[in-house]
């Protein structure tokens, strides 16, 4: 997940978006990932055989992970898909979003307790998104093998002492096997 919100989303790609109109023949969103641009949801879309209300399948404020069927660019058409989305797909676009939002965060208290500009919280976000997946990930990183594991970041002194406080703190994943 980039932190440059992009123009328009790419046919087949999986999103998150706020659903915003119900309607009779399907839905209005806007798609979160893409600064807020308005996409439709037609009601053959929602779920499998026949549909009696789309109310029953949506809601207004709800957030929905969905499939991008169709991207006309010129008249700024998005047909999405609910019915199409995998258990596994929206488990896994789930997981990524809130990767993404913790990394936002643990870079915000970064931010706070090293005083560091918004250009410099930026460069360090872009070098870290050069080696890591996430944020969240290269923190992980540094919880489990310490900071000198992302040396060639080449943090601040003090930077580098802060995540490595922050880090501590983070409950590390963990698989518990038995036998």
């Amino acid at each position: 997940m980039s932190t440059e919100i992009q123009e328009m989303p790419e046919q087949g790609e999986i999103i998150l978006a706020t659903i915003t109109k119900v309607m009779d023949h399907g839905a209005y969103v806007t798609l979160d990932e893409y600064d807020e641009i308005q996409g439709f949801l037609h009601i053959s879309e929602i779920a499998p055989g026949w549909i009696r209300s789309v109310s029953r399948f949506v809601k207004d404020g709800e957030k929905k992970v969905l499939l991008v069927k169709k991207v006309n660019a010129k008249r700024g058409d998005i047909d999405l898909s609910l019915k199409q989305v995998s258990k596994d797909q929206k488990k896994q676009k789930l997981k990524e979003v809130k990767k993404y939002e913790k990394g936002k965060t643990l870079l915000q208290n970064v931010q706070e307790k090293t005083k560091l500009s918004d250009e410099e919280i930026e460069k360090l976000e872009d070098d870290i998104y050069s080696k890591f997946d996430s944020v969240y990930d290269a923190f992980i990183e540094i919880g489990r093998n310490g900071i000198e594991s992302v040396k060639e970041l080449k943090l601040a002194k003090k930077t580098a002492t802060v995540i490595e406080e922050i880090c501590s703190k983070i409950k590390l994943p963990s698989v518990e096997i038995r036998g």
